[in-house]
């Protein structure tokens, strides 16, 4: 079926409990959402699976969990301060404010992405770009910091300002030297860390893409700068596949949208990508492939020179196509030894680590930074997920069992049974000490059966009056409807080893 748009996705997860308009009750405020019982449940299935991937499976990267406010001469160092904005646009009769690249986006359907003052100014003026509210003339643009700023302490100085950290990278630069001693970390290594960021977004839009409050899950990669071209673990991916959206593909045609599908090994030959990029991209899309994203959704496109962040020698985005088009899924960027090297400056300490081979001191290089939006990953989940099925006229949302906001629905066959019912409650019992179960008696079972598909559970377990004499139930599969008699007393083992796919539904029991 055609995927739904952005705006039908919002009505879907408001409507079965994942995610509502904060203080709805009051009109809401723009960027900001809340998670219902079930996209609280998601939401904490995609950061535990992003960090048993990303840090318990690995020797190589630790993490940390760092402070929401920390010192103001952080955010000095980092050019946060003094040039983290966007562009701001105002009508000059109703007042309304628009971010201006989007607008020339919207408009002229190109990216503007990294287009200077002075050339927005010219695209609004040029194409009569007017409010997208009342149409008419809007002002001359201007740049506007993103960051929430605010006061520690009782008494409001300059002194006392802080703000929201935007980002979580700053924290782990800042931490890098304490981390590097007390984990006792050779290079290569990474440093991880899932939290809240806040950015004043000038026009929040696509529902939860582009918020005020987020969250992320960030790695810092550190090398040694000598060995920055050679990753020693390329060949783990070099048979992965990515589409592969270059800056040169870009710059013949803007409008041209076919992707360069090759493995890794092909695009290093050609020398399309560097090792580390290489790496990370096709580790970070397997992550999503492991998890049941469609890999056809998916491209690595190459930053234009004119995106760049000043201290970038490279970026490369994982993009996902979404309802309104490609967008930013990760970002990965070449920072060199910028960021360590602007805190040493700011905060006179010295931040290098001794090399054994070299005898020598040096300033380790960030050579890939695999950061996203958890609320995007979810995203990408649920659209991959949704599907609408004709046979039985109700959407099934086919989510990894991983991710599942609950695993298992326990049915009694009839709810006028004591025997199935109190069978059914034991059931549940035993389950729900390992996995997020419901009971549910609550009308027809084929009715019961829709709920838990719209809301992606994946299996449901039907107690009925077989049950009372084998001591066993159905166990009916959410993708395919199939079903399969287990014994009651292996349920727990069982479901454990659909859940992480040790086991096909097939040959988990007796199939009826």
């Amino acid at each position: 079926m055609e995927k739904l748009n952005i705006e039908e996705m919002a009505s879907f997860c408001k409507r079965k409990g994942f995610v509502y308009a904060n203080s709805e009750i009051y009109g809401g405020i723009a960027g900001f959402y809340d998670f219902g019982h079930l996209g609280v449940e998601l939401k904490n299935n995609i950061k535990h699976e992003w960090w048993k991937y990303h840090v318990m499976q690995r020797d190589d990267i630790v993490g940390i969990d760092g402070s929401i406010i920390t010192h103001p001469n952080v955010w000095q160092a980092s050019g946060h301060v003094e040039s983290f904005a966007d562009v701001l646009v105002d009508c000059k009769k109703c007042g309304s404010r628009f971010r201006a690249d989007h607008l020339i986006e919207d408009k002229l359907k190109i990216s503007a992405a990294g287009m200077p003052l002075d050339e927005i100014a010219n695209g609004i003026s040029r194409h009569r770009i007017k409010c997208q509210k009342c149409g008419n003339e809007l002002g001359n643009p201007k740049k506007f910091n993103l960051m929430f700023a605010t006061n520690v302490g009782p008494i409001q100085t300059s002194s006392s300002m802080s703000y929201l950290r935007p980002e979580t990278a700053q924290v782990i630069f800042a931490d890098f030297k304490l981390v590097q001693e007390n984990a006792r970390l050779k290079l290569p290594f990474g440093i991880a860390q899932t939290g809240k960021a806040f950015r004043n977004e000038i026009s929040p839009r696509d529902f939860l893409f582009r918020m005020r409050e987020f969250e992320q899950m960030e790695i810092e990669y550190f090398v040694h700068p000598d060995k920055a071209d050679k990753c020693p673990y390329i060949e783990d991916v070099a048979d992965d596949e990515l589409n592969f959206y270059t800056a040169k593909m870009q710059e013949k045609n803007e409008k041209i949208v076919k992707l360069e599908r090759m493995k890794i090994k092909d695009a290093l030959k050609k020398k399309i990508i560097s090792e580390w990029h290489a790496y990370w991209l096709a580790t970070e899309q397997k992550w999503f492939e492991n998890l049941g994203a469609n890999p056809d959704n998916f491209r690595a496109r190459q930053h234009l020179k004119e995106e760049k962040s000043h201290y970038a020698l490279d970026t490369w985005d994982l993009e996902y196509n979404f309802p309104f088009g490609w967008k930013e899924l990760q970002g990965m960027a070449n920072r060199t030894d910028f960021d360590l090297k602007q805190h040493m400056k700011f905060s006179g300490k010295d931040l290098s680590i001794f090399d054994e081979d070299t005898k020598k001191k040096i300033i380790p290089h960030v050579i890939a930074e695999p950061s996203q939006g958890v609320e995007r990953a979810f995203l990408v989940f649920m659209f991959d997920a949704y599907s609408y099925d004709k046979k039985r006229d109700n959407v099934v949302l086919k989510l990894h069992p991983k991710l599942a906001p609950i695993k298992a629905g326990i049915f009694p066959l009839v709810s006028n049974n004591e025997e199935i019912v109190s069978k059914a409650k034991d059931v549940y019992m035993q389950l729900k000490e390992e996995f997020k179960c419901v009971f549910d008696k609550s009308g027809s079972v084929g009715r019961r059966y829709s709920r838990n598909d719209e809301i992606g559970t994946p299996y449901s377990l039907t107690v009925d009056f077989e049950s009372l004499k084998n001591d066993d139930c159905t166990i009916r599969n959410r993708d395919d409807a199939k079903q399969i008699r287990v014994k009651i007393s292996d349920l727990r083992i069982i479901i454990n080893e659909l859940i992480n796919s040790k086991i096909k539904f097939e040959d988990a029991g007796q199939l009826v």
